[in-house]
Protein backbone atom coordinates (compact mmCIF):
# COMPACT_ATOMS: atom_id res chain seq x y z
CA UNK A 1 0.00 0.00 0.00
CA UNK A 2 2.95 2.23 0.61
CA UNK A 3 3.54 2.86 -2.88
CA UNK A 4 -0.55 3.18 -3.45
CA UNK A 5 -0.54 6.28 -1.19
CA UNK A 6 2.83 7.54 -2.26
CA UNK A 7 1.31 7.74 -6.05
CA UNK A 8 -1.51 9.40 -5.08
CA UNK A 9 0.33 11.68 -2.66
CA UNK A 10 2.11 12.91 -5.82
CA UNK A 11 -1.21 13.43 -8.04
CA UNK A 12 -2.44 15.76 -5.36
CA UNK A 13 1.07 17.43 -4.58
CA UNK A 14 1.68 18.01 -7.81
CA UNK A 15 -1.62 18.31 -9.50
CA UNK A 16 -3.17 20.93 -7.74
CA UNK A 17 -0.53 23.65 -8.84
CA UNK A 18 -0.78 22.47 -12.43
CA UNK A 19 -4.81 22.64 -11.87
CA UNK A 20 -4.64 26.20 -10.11
CA UNK A 21 -2.87 27.48 -13.22
CA UNK A 22 -3.46 24.90 -16.15
CA UNK A 23 -7.54 24.59 -16.14
CA UNK A 24 -7.93 28.55 -16.11
CA UNK A 25 -5.56 29.21 -18.30
CA UNK A 26 -7.43 26.25 -20.89
CA UNK A 27 -10.04 27.82 -20.26
CA UNK A 28 -9.50 31.69 -21.13
CA UNK A 29 -7.61 30.78 -24.42
CA UNK A 30 -9.24 27.59 -25.30
CA UNK A 31 -5.49 25.44 -25.32
CA UNK A 32 -5.44 22.47 -23.40
CA UNK A 33 -2.05 21.33 -24.29
CA UNK A 34 -0.10 22.84 -21.42
CA UNK A 35 -2.72 21.32 -19.04
CA UNK A 36 -2.47 17.89 -20.93
CA UNK A 37 1.55 18.61 -21.29
CA UNK A 38 1.79 19.11 -17.56
CA UNK A 39 -0.49 15.86 -16.41
CA UNK A 40 1.71 13.90 -18.35
CA UNK A 41 4.41 14.49 -16.77
CA UNK A 42 3.00 14.49 -13.19
CA UNK A 43 2.19 10.52 -14.28
CA UNK A 44 5.77 9.85 -15.14
CA UNK A 45 7.00 11.53 -12.12
CA UNK A 46 4.65 9.43 -10.02
CA UNK A 47 5.55 5.93 -11.81
CA UNK A 48 8.94 6.67 -11.86
CA UNK A 49 9.07 7.40 -7.88
CA UNK A 50 6.64 4.25 -7.05
CA UNK A 51 9.88 2.03 -9.28
CA UNK A 52 7.37 1.10 -12.08
CA UNK A 53 8.88 1.21 -15.26
CA UNK A 54 7.32 1.39 -18.58
CA UNK A 55 9.43 0.11 -21.12
CA UNK A 56 7.15 1.04 -24.72
CA UNK A 57 8.24 0.28 -28.32
CA UNK A 58 7.28 0.83 -32.07
CA UNK A 59 6.36 4.52 -31.27
CA UNK A 60 8.08 4.26 -34.88
CA UNK A 61 5.01 2.91 -36.64
CA UNK A 62 2.61 5.68 -35.65
CA UNK A 63 1.96 7.82 -38.71
CA UNK A 64 3.36 11.40 -38.04
CA UNK A 65 0.54 14.11 -38.43
CA UNK A 66 -2.35 12.20 -38.28
CA UNK A 67 -4.97 11.45 -35.97
CA UNK A 68 -5.23 7.77 -35.24
CA UNK A 69 -7.17 5.48 -32.79
CA UNK A 70 -4.78 3.67 -30.48
CA UNK A 71 -6.74 0.47 -29.63
CA UNK A 72 -5.41 -1.64 -26.68
CA UNK A 73 -6.23 -4.79 -24.21
CA UNK A 74 -6.79 -3.38 -20.63
CA UNK A 75 -5.51 -5.82 -17.43
CA UNK A 76 -4.93 -3.01 -14.65
CA UNK A 77 -5.99 0.51 -13.56
CA UNK A 78 -2.41 1.27 -14.02
CA UNK A 79 -2.81 0.79 -18.24
CA UNK A 80 -4.25 4.21 -18.60
CA UNK A 81 -1.46 6.48 -16.98
CA UNK A 82 0.90 4.13 -18.19
CA UNK A 83 -0.05 4.24 -21.80
CA UNK A 84 -1.16 7.93 -22.65
CA UNK A 85 2.25 9.95 -22.13
CA UNK A 86 3.57 7.34 -24.37
CA UNK A 87 1.31 7.94 -27.74
CA UNK A 88 2.95 10.49 -29.44
CA UNK A 89 0.74 13.84 -29.78
CA UNK A 90 -2.10 14.61 -27.77
CA UNK A 91 -5.14 11.61 -27.46
CA UNK A 92 -8.50 12.08 -26.23
CA UNK A 93 -9.90 8.60 -24.63
CA UNK A 94 -13.17 7.03 -24.06
CA UNK A 95 -13.68 6.94 -20.18
CA UNK A 96 -16.48 6.41 -17.93
CA UNK A 97 -18.91 8.97 -17.66
CA UNK A 98 -19.19 9.29 -13.94
CA UNK A 99 -15.39 10.34 -13.58
CA UNK A 100 -16.89 13.84 -15.24
CA UNK A 101 -18.57 14.15 -12.24
CA UNK A 102 -15.58 14.58 -10.54
CA UNK A 103 -14.88 17.93 -8.86
CA UNK A 104 -11.56 19.56 -10.44
CA UNK A 105 -10.92 16.22 -11.97
CA UNK A 106 -14.16 16.19 -14.33
CA UNK A 107 -13.35 19.63 -15.33
CA UNK A 108 -9.63 18.62 -16.47
CA UNK A 109 -10.98 15.77 -18.73
CA UNK A 110 -13.73 18.49 -20.40
CA UNK A 111 -11.15 20.93 -21.45
CA UNK A 112 -8.73 17.79 -22.42
CA UNK A 113 -11.99 16.95 -24.74
CA UNK A 114 -12.41 13.31 -23.27
CA UNK A 115 -15.14 10.83 -23.90
CA UNK A 116 -17.53 10.01 -21.77
CA UNK A 117 -19.18 6.66 -22.24
CA UNK A 118 -22.57 5.91 -20.89
CA UNK A 119 -22.31 2.28 -19.46
CA UNK A 120 -26.23 2.00 -19.57
CA UNK A 121 -25.64 -0.10 -22.82
CA UNK A 122 -27.93 2.13 -24.70
CA UNK A 123 -27.75 2.95 -28.56
CA UNK A 124 -28.02 6.63 -28.08
CA UNK A 125 -25.62 6.54 -25.55
CA UNK A 126 -23.43 4.60 -28.16
CA UNK A 127 -23.77 7.18 -30.31
CA UNK A 128 -23.52 10.08 -28.61
CA UNK A 129 -19.78 8.78 -27.46
CA UNK A 130 -19.17 8.17 -31.06
CA UNK A 131 -20.20 11.02 -32.38
CA UNK A 132 -17.95 12.98 -30.15
CA UNK A 133 -14.85 11.18 -30.87
CA UNK A 134 -15.70 12.01 -34.55
CA UNK A 135 -15.22 15.55 -33.83
CA UNK A 136 -12.39 15.20 -31.90
CA UNK A 137 -10.46 12.89 -34.40
CA UNK A 138 -11.26 16.16 -37.15
CA UNK A 139 -9.43 18.32 -35.03
CA UNK A 140 -6.69 15.94 -35.47
CA UNK A 141 -5.96 14.79 -32.00
CA UNK A 142 -6.06 11.07 -31.76
CA UNK A 143 -8.66 8.52 -29.94
CA UNK A 144 -7.39 6.04 -27.59
CA UNK A 145 -9.49 3.14 -26.05
CA UNK A 146 -9.49 -0.05 -24.47
CA UNK A 147 -11.42 -2.20 -26.88
CA UNK A 148 -12.87 -5.34 -24.52
CA UNK A 149 -14.19 -2.13 -22.43
CA UNK A 150 -13.24 -3.48 -19.47
CA UNK A 151 -10.20 -4.83 -17.55
CA UNK A 152 -9.32 -8.26 -17.99
CA UNK A 153 -9.43 -10.55 -14.61
CA UNK A 154 -6.87 -12.85 -15.09
CA UNK A 155 -5.20 -11.21 -18.44
CA UNK A 156 -6.49 -12.99 -20.67
CA UNK A 157 -8.17 -10.83 -24.13
CA UNK A 158 -11.98 -10.41 -23.35
CA UNK A 159 -14.07 -10.16 -26.86
CA UNK A 160 -14.02 -5.99 -28.20
CA UNK A 161 -16.70 -3.97 -27.97
CA UNK A 162 -18.00 -2.83 -31.42
CA UNK A 163 -18.40 1.02 -30.83
CA UNK A 164 -14.58 2.06 -31.51
CA UNK A 165 -14.64 -0.09 -34.81
CA UNK A 166 -17.97 1.70 -35.78
CA UNK A 167 -15.96 5.02 -35.15
CA UNK A 168 -13.14 3.37 -37.56
CA UNK A 169 -15.05 2.58 -40.32
CA UNK A 170 -17.15 5.96 -40.49
CA UNK A 171 -13.62 8.42 -40.13
CA UNK A 172 -11.11 5.62 -41.90
CA UNK A 173 -9.00 6.72 -39.08
CA UNK A 174 -6.13 4.66 -39.07
CA UNK A 175 -5.79 1.93 -35.75
CA UNK A 176 -2.87 1.34 -33.86
CA UNK A 177 -3.13 -1.82 -31.96
CA UNK A 178 -1.59 -1.36 -28.61
CA UNK A 179 0.07 -4.75 -26.68
CA UNK A 180 0.16 -4.19 -22.81
CA UNK A 181 1.59 -6.54 -20.59
CA UNK A 182 3.33 -6.39 -17.17
CA UNK A 183 1.00 -4.23 -15.67
CA UNK A 184 -1.03 -7.35 -14.44
CA UNK A 185 1.41 -8.28 -12.17
CA UNK A 186 1.83 -4.83 -10.85
CA UNK A 187 -1.93 -3.87 -9.97
CA UNK A 188 -4.16 -6.54 -10.24
CA UNK A 189 -8.09 -6.25 -10.84
CA UNK A 190 -9.68 -5.29 -7.52
CA UNK A 191 -6.25 -4.62 -5.71
CA UNK A 192 -5.44 -1.54 -4.58
CA UNK A 193 -2.10 -2.95 -3.93
CA UNK A 194 0.81 -1.76 -6.32
CA UNK A 195 4.28 -3.28 -7.02
CA UNK A 196 7.37 -2.20 -8.27
CA UNK A 197 8.30 -3.97 -11.84
CA UNK A 198 8.55 -3.53 -15.34
CA UNK A 199 5.56 -2.94 -18.01
CA UNK A 200 5.61 -3.49 -21.95
CA UNK A 201 3.67 -1.18 -24.28
CA UNK A 202 4.09 -2.30 -27.80
CA UNK A 203 2.59 0.06 -30.81
CA UNK A 204 2.38 -2.08 -33.82
CA UNK A 205 2.05 -1.08 -37.40
CA UNK A 206 -1.25 1.08 -38.52
CA UNK A 207 -4.24 -1.16 -39.91
CA UNK A 208 -6.25 0.82 -41.92
CA UNK A 209 -10.30 0.73 -41.89
CA UNK A 210 -10.68 1.60 -45.66
CA UNK A 211 -8.60 -2.28 -46.48
CA UNK A 212 -11.46 -4.33 -44.95
CA UNK A 213 -14.71 -4.88 -46.02
CA UNK A 214 -16.64 -5.14 -42.71
CA UNK A 215 -16.47 -3.73 -39.09
CA UNK A 216 -16.07 -7.58 -38.10
CA UNK A 217 -12.94 -8.29 -40.25
CA UNK A 218 -11.53 -5.02 -39.19
CA UNK A 219 -11.92 -5.82 -35.66
CA UNK A 220 -10.19 -9.04 -35.99
CA UNK A 221 -7.35 -7.86 -37.70
CA UNK A 222 -7.19 -5.38 -34.38
CA UNK A 223 -6.85 -8.41 -32.48
CA UNK A 224 -4.79 -10.22 -34.13
CA UNK A 225 -2.39 -7.44 -34.06
CA UNK A 226 -2.72 -6.78 -30.39
CA UNK A 227 -2.39 -10.76 -29.47
CA UNK A 228 0.90 -10.77 -31.82
CA UNK A 229 2.27 -8.64 -28.94
CA UNK A 230 1.35 -9.99 -26.02
CA UNK A 231 2.97 -13.35 -24.15
CA UNK A 232 1.11 -16.33 -25.23
CA UNK A 233 -1.19 -17.34 -22.26
CA UNK A 234 -2.70 -13.91 -22.90
CA UNK A 235 -4.16 -14.70 -26.64
CA UNK A 236 -7.38 -15.92 -25.35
Amino acid sequence: MIRSLTLLAVMIVLGIPTAIVSIPWAMLTGNALPLYNLSQLIVRIGYRLIGVRIVATGQQNVPAQTACIFMANHISNLDPPALLPRIPGRTSAFLKKSLMKVPVFGTALRLGEFIPVSRDGSAAGAQESVAAARRVLQKGLHITTFVEGTRSPDGRMLAFKKGPFYLAMQTGAPCIPVSIYGTEALMAKGSNRIRAGIAHIVFHPPIYPASYASREELMAAVRAGIASGLPEWMRN
